[in-house]
């Protein structure tokens, strides 16, 4: 299976079965603070006319077709904060300045406009100006992987899952992708010895998502593997996903 990269330079965009720290340079880092990873999917208006009491679903509406998605999945692995500069650290080395990781979960977003907290971790003081993921389809490559599947089957070959409505009829959509994600913090993530609590919220505009280039939108089953807005939607998903600091959980950049 290829993997492709995809670097994101938007003002920034699941955690975990297990999370590792370690600090560039210094194995014993000094006063860390606590450093917590939220997800949000905003949540799009009802149509005209559409009952109250929708629940966890949002739904979309063009005027021509309404979409309803409820339930949205992806499986994310290693999960990475990145300094923003370290002299320790060898030019073009970016890799050995990661402070977290995550093993293969399934990150559930949360379709009624709220805020989840998925991970919090300890993260030793310094300037971070960068979030990494991987996006991932589990294989049988790893026991990482195997413990994975035999917890989560229904996410054998996907990483990505989608069950909904189009105008009225149900849908499951799938995708096998595999993306490696480097959102810029934008400003950078400033963690100071003694800082309070601090969250970086990746949001997940899964509004996007089905829609094609003219605004309209696009039935999912027509995006599943081999179909004809296969692409299209793989490419929507590759730039949904923004990440902030949010230290009020409010889905809102605190410098807004």
């Amino acid at each position: 299976m290829t993997m492709h990269r995809w670097t994101s330079t938007r003002s920034v965009a699941t955690l975990a079965l297990a999370v590792a720290l370690a600090a560039c340079g210094s194995t014993e880092p000094s006063g860390p603070a606590s450093v917590s990873l939220s997800v949000a999917a905003p949540a799009a208006s009802a149509p005209s006319g559409a009952p109250e009491g929708l629940g966890l679903s949002i739904t979309q509406d063009d005027g021509s077709h309404t979409l309803v998605l409820n339930r949205v999945a992806m499986v994310l692995r290693e999960v990475e904060l990145k300094k923003a500069l370290d002299t320790d650290c060898d030019v073009g080395q970016d890799d050995d300045c990661e402070e977290f990781a995550a093993g293969p979960m399934v990150l559930e977003l949360p379709l009624d406009g709220s805020v989840k907290q998925v991970v919090s971790v300890q993260v030793p003081p310094d300037i971070y100006d960068q979030i990494e993921f991987d996006i991932h389809t589990p294989d049988d490559d790893s026991p990482e992987d195997l413990a994975f599947l035999q917890a989560n089957p229904e996410f054998v070959d996907i990483s990505v899952l989608v069950e909904g409505t189009f105008d009225g009829e149900s849908f499951v959509f799938t995708q096998d992708l595999n993306e490696e994600q480097e959102i810029d913090l934008v400003p950078p993530l400033s963690v100071a010895e003694g800082s309070g609590p601090l969250n970086l919220t990746l949001e997940v505009d899964v509004t996007t998502w089905f829609v094609g280039v003219d605004g309209t939108l696009v039935d999912p089953r027509t995006a599943n593997k081999g179909e004809p807005n296969e692409g299209l939607v793989e490419f929507n998903i590759r730039r949904s996903i923004e990440g902030f600091q949010d230290d009020d959980r409010d889905g809102r950049r605190d410098d807004d």
